[in-house]
């Protein structure tokens, strides 16, 4: 353990690492109930979901343990399962098979990004700003997902969308779950998301809403999920925006867990960099590919990797328990696959409420900034999709900025992603 984590030499112990991991995997376990249920949305045989997403996030965290020795665990990425299931298959009607191959593609543009050096020409030339806005238009576009399924926003003829029937009561034990959620997170409750979704799924039982399978057993079969990814189907020219969305998205998404939860740890170099960021990218990219083979959405690093980072976790043996620990969660398939849309709605909403907090971080002193922010963060739920408000939201920069006379300004990492973005746009 010494000679592969460094344990004395970055002031910690088995124990306190142990313990570290066994906090993560409590605050990001409602994974293994959630991403089954999106994926399912997509046509996707739930059961193999659960096995993927709980295979996928095992495999991604011991990689990252391993390979760079950080306490960061990985899992399906929250916003990414939502656009692959209902942007993507139930939007664009593109076959889930196919999606997966968008995944399994992107994580491979990903690797090779991880390895040269054209990731630190990317990476530096998104602006801050543009960063904090599709991270908050993601939450937006999770949130949107979240409340339909609660039962609080529905289609309206007139007005796009109104109040649905607070009458329901599937409705009314969704808003009690996420107020259960809000405050068991509020006063620091390891596990509040799971607690509040299981909670609200047994409030379901006497009503007939929540169909109890059983608790334990040996895992589903992973058959309907396992190599069947369409990558020749995914390299096809109608597909590619869509891969190129996977693409920036988990690069953007992994960079900001990284440079956020090395920082916590106290492990971030003197001039600000990461240590071992391409290890580390490399990790992240070789889990997105596992997960697409697997059969699931892309696999990303966690922001609730902060819960065991202060508990103590400061190195990889952290991310290995976690690994481990999804692998024991193999064995609760009948648990997660009992879980109805209307408790696990409530998770989306209130991890929705985490992501928009990025919001906070633009500099609104400067319009230039603040405004393609804002445009990229409202148009992905006022699109429903995450690719168009990532393109609406460069070329508002490159053009805002260019007006403002400071093109100096505009990345050529920018122009790129803005001019790609036109030309899908005018096509």
């Amino acid at each position: 353990m010494e000679r592969l984590f460094h344990l004395r030499e970055r002031g910690t112990d088995p124990r306190t690492e142990i313990l570290a991991g066994l906090s993560t995997f409590l605050t990001m376990a409602y994974i293994v109930v959630v991403n089954p249920s999106i994926m399912a949305a997509a046509g996707i045989d739930q059961g193999a979901a659960f096995v993927a997403t709980c295979l996928a996030a095992a495999i991604g965290s011991m990689l990252m343990g391993l390979i760079a020795n950080f306490p960061i665990a990985l899992a399906p990425g929250m916003g990414l399962n939502a656009y692959f299931a209902f942007a993507v298959v139930q939007g664009m009607g593109v076959p889930w098979q196919v999606a997966l191959g968008a995944v399994f593609v992107s994580g491979l543009l990903f690797f090779a990004v991880s390895v040269l050096k054209v990731r630190e020409w990317l990476v530096n030339g998104i602006p801050v700003s543009l960063k904090f806005g599709i991270a908050g238009g993601i939450g937006f576009f999770l949130g949107l997902i979240g409340l339909k399924n609660m039962g609080l926003v529905v289609a309206h003829p007139a007005t796009l969308v109104g109040l649905g029937n607070l009458g329901q009561v599937s409705t009314l034990l969704a808003c009690a779950g996420f107020l259960l959620i809000a405050g068991l997170s509020a006063r620091g409750v390891p596990g509040g998301i799971v607690i509040g979704i299981l909670a609200t799924a047994a409030a379901g039982i006497p009503f007939g809403l929540t169909t109890f399978q059983g608790i334990a057993s040996l895992p589903p079969s992973l058959a309907p999920t396992f190599l069947q990814l369409d990558i020749a189907g995914a390299l096809g020219l109608g597909i590619l925006g869509i891969v190129f969305t996977f693409f920036l998205v988990d690069l953007l998404d992994n960079t900001g867990t990284l440079i956020g939860t090395v920082h916590r740890a106290g492990l971030m170099n003197k001039d600000g960099t990461v240590p071992n960021l391409g290890r580390a990218l490399v990790a992240d990219s070789t889990g997105a590919m596992t997960g697409a083979v697997l059969g699931t959405s892309t696999t990303v690093s966690y922001i609730e990797s902060a819960a065991g980072i202060q508990a103590g976790g400061r190195t990889g043996l952290t991310a290995v328990t976690v690994g481990v620990l999804f692998l024991l969660a193999l064995f609760l398939a009948p648990l997660a696959t009992s879980i109805p849309g209307f408790a696990t709605a409530p998770a989306l909403v209130f991890v929705a409420c985490l992501m928009a907090r990025a919001l906070q971080e633009l500099n609104w002193e400067d319009a230039t900034d603040y405004m393609p922010a804002i445009v990229t963060a409202l148009a992905m739920p006022f699109t429903f999709s995450i690719a168009t408000g990532i393109g609406l939201g460069f070329i508002a920069y490159a053009g805002v900025k260019t007006l403002a006379g400071r093109t100096a300004e505009v990345h050529g990492a920018v122009w790129l992603i803005a001019a790609l973005s036109a030309v899908k746009f005018a096509m």
